[in-house]
């Protein structure tokens, strides 16, 4: 059998043990993301987590780094992004200040002058690198965030990373992971990812939390919302990712727009209000100008009516 590194025993058990781990840390999730979640903890595996923006992929890395006692390190993915961003690169201004203090000082051996610059001591580490470095407190949670925004080529440099949890410095030689870190690998799915990348991972698809779990979530990351205001307002952004949108609000948009309805003083939702703070919870005018004024109230007041009725049933 084999045997399990002090790392190891700190890690969820069960996926009930992921589920609490999780909730001791403000995240509240489902029992297909946690399964999935305790599944790449125990195997090693990095999990690959699409979904739409605001959903809550980037939060589950955070959460877990904060509730395991492991540093987070995130490469934030963009267009362009490659390997001396994400790896690493040579600090090549003090390479060429030892070049020159080397021939001031008669230095003719050319050979040992090239193993003096390109050491150690002149690398500078990227994210991905430092990913693979021992760590206090155990290995670390790696964030790759937003992988969709980048191109095939940076891909196809990462399978190596992702498959062995190593990468190749040609100056160095191959460095590898005693560990591996905890990956999660998150996309908005604005293009797709190659399938050799995604082989290499579990996979998840981070869905809209449904209006149960979305309140729950309310209750914990903005307390002060009264009770009403909160059970409205999730009713209200779930019929609203119903309506034709360029971007319904994600759960990101419905916490803020409950911490801002909380700091008027609304107790419950107001026609009026939605409208002036459609804002903050939509981010293009043609969604705002779509459900501002009269769609605004048709929604408060279907929101009201199956409150009504869900009460009436209740007492009967």
């Amino acid at each position: 059998m084999d045997q399990k590194s002090p790392e190891d025993t700190r890690l969820p058990q069960s996926v009930d043990d992921v589920v609490d781990l999780l909730k001791a840390g403000g995240y509240v999730a489902d029992r297909s993301l946690a399964t999935v979640l305790f599944l790449s903890l125990r195997l090693g595996r990095p999990l690959f987590l699409e979904g739409e923006a605001g959903v809550g992929k980037t939060e589950i890395a955070k959460v877990l780094s904060d509730v395991l006692g492991r540093r987070l390190i995130r490469l934030q993915c963009y267009e362009g992004l490659d390997v001396s961003a994400a790896l690493y690169e040579w600090n090549y201004a003090a390479q060429m200040v030892e070049i020159r203090l080397a021939e001031a000082e008669g230095v003719t051996d050319r050979g040992q002058l090239s193993n003096d610059v390109f050491s150690e001591r002149f690398l500078i580490k990227r994210p991905l690198l430092e990913a693979l470095e021992p760590q206090a407190g155990g290995p670390p949670v790696l964030l790759i965030d937003e992988l969709d925004r980048t191109d095939e080529a940076f891909e196809a440099f990462l399978l190596e990373v992702l498959s062995d949890f190593q990468a190749t410095i040609p100056e160095i030689g191959t460095v590898r992971a005693a560990t591996p870190p905890i990956a999660i690998i998150t996309s908005n799915r604005t293009r797709e990812i190659h399938d050799a990348l995604k082989r290499r991972c579990l996979y998840h698809w981070v869905d809209y939390p449904n209006a149960e779990r979305e309140l729950e979530i309310l209750k914990i990351k903005a307390p002060d919302a009264a009770e009403t205001l909160s059970r409205e307002l999730v009713g209200f952004v779930q019929k609203l990712r119903d309506e034709d949108l360029f971007k319904a609000p994600g759960v990101a948009e419905t916490i803020d727009w409950a911490s801002a309805l909380t700091e008027l003083d609304q107790i419950a939702l107001d026609p009026a209000m939605v409208s002036d703070t459609l804002g903050v919870l939509l981010k293009y005018q043609d969604d705002i100008a779509a459900v501002e004024g009269s769609r605004a109230k048709e929604l408060v007041d279907a929101v009201r009516a199956e409150a009504r009725a869900a009460a009436a049933a209740e007492v009967r």
